[in-house]
């Protein structure tokens, strides 16, 4: 783990109808990714920045990111494909955002949530990033620049 990894993280949120409270100092990601090469990829690219966590879909990163907030060390990153078996990335996301609302999160605080596809067309854009409530998408394959790039306009990494 690198110096970027225990960096003190801005999350603290609680109160008596919320769930959330981040009580560590280690900056966490959440893979969500069916495709081995693809998760094995964002897997070695994160890692020295992030703790990282993977799922194989939809329902482990919905499950994944609830037993994060039981703990108090909720992600400050959830990497989600968006074709996935058992349930989507754009279902997980849906699912995700709602959890946040109902545990009080405020919107500042949120998880960052980057969506990754195959897909390049509008209307999966459109749907995902502006609709479903993603902070970010790339499609693939995941260059390290463009990664890099959208990680340092989120600050989440230097």
């Amino acid at each position: 783990m690198c110096s970027q990894a225990s960096r003190i993280s801005s999350k603290r949120y609680d109160s008596s109808n919320a769930v959330f409270c981040k009580e560590t100092e280690t900056v966490k990601c959440l893979i969500a990714e069916d495709d081995f090469i693809s998760r094995r990829v964002l897997s070695e690219l994160l890692s020295p920045h992030f703790e990282c966590d993977v799922a194989v879909d939809g329902e482990e990163a919905v499950a994944s990111f609830k037993l994060s907030h039981q703990a108090k060390k909720p992600y400050d990153l959830i990497c989600l494909d968006i074709m996935m078996p058992k349930m989507d990335g754009r279902e997980a996301l849906c699912q995700i955002r709602a959890l946040e609302r109902e545990m009080g999160v405020p919107s500042k605080l949120e998880a960052k949530i980057v969506m990754t596809t195959a897909l390049d067309d509008a209307k999966t854009v459109f749907d995902t990033y502006y609709q479903g409530g993603a902070t970010a998408y790339l499609v693939k394959p995941i260059i390290k620049t463009k990664l890099f790039g959208e990680l340092r306009s989120l600050g989440l990494i230097q």
